[in-house]
């Protein structure tokens, strides 16, 4: 449903969660979306504010680096680390995993696909996202933007490109159990492309092997 700025004549809260909370409003006349850090009570308050000020100054880095691979992420307005604050694009759109609960197969397909060609570009350019599940990407008019590097990070490391898919892996089955298999397939035929067969063969095998261990370790 599309939002006119009419309608935001406050900031509204639309997510509120234990690392930030995220306010829909107007922004210099055009509808923009807050992402405010909150802080931690547990923290000694100038250990808290620095961290908070780091990992906000850090988040946005890693989206202009992304969107520089050509994998769209919201645009940022503005940064004010000093107040652990992000301003960003706002896309109207539901998450991934909202959408394709509306799709037929083949359409779940190809947007799994597109997901896939999308972070097989980060990955290729040296960039991994640390939480990558299909509640952070939006979907706009059947264009795919990737949200939330809090936890993103630099990296060609196989290891870490074997825990994003093993990530996505476990969300889609346990979102969409009964066609799982088909969905992630999907993703993998994507992440080719951006890749090369070889590079997707040695994620594949890495997550299997992270995901070996973690059975072993639950067991032990």
């Amino acid at each position: 449903m599309l939002i006119s700025l009419g309608e935001i004549p406050q900031p509204r809260l639309i997510y509120k969660g234990a690392e930030a909370e995220i306010y829909l409003e107007t922004w210099h006349g055009q509808l923009v979306v807050r992402k405010t850090r909150v802080a931690k009570p547990y923290r000694v308050a100038a250990l808290d504010e620095s961290i908070r000020r780091s990992r906000t100054a850090h988040e946005a880095n890693m989206m202009q680096e992304v969107r520089k691979l050509g994998v769209p992420t919201p645009a940022i307005q503005h940064i004010a680390a000093e107040t652990w604050t992000l301003i960003m694009e706002y896309i109207q759109g539901p998450t991934l995993k909202e959408e394709l609960g509306t799709l037929p197969e083949a359409e779940q397909r190809l947007r799994c696909s597109e997901l896939g060609r999308l972070i097989g570009m980060m990955h290729d350019g040296g960039i991994v996202h640390g939480d990558l599940t299909i509640s952070n990407v939006l979907c706009e008019d059947g264009k795919l933007f990737i949200i939330d590097f809090g936890l993103g990070d630099f990296s060609k490391e196989i290891e870490d490109r074997g825990v994003d898919l093993l990530l996505l892996n476990r969300v889609i089955k346990s979102t969409h159990y009964a066609i799982h298999a088909a969905l992630f397939e999907a993703f993998l035929t994507g992440y080719s492309k951006a890749v090369g067969k070889r590079k997707r063969d040695e994620a594949v095998a890495k997550m299997a092997e992270i995901e070996r261990r973690g059975r072993y370790f639950e067991r032990g």
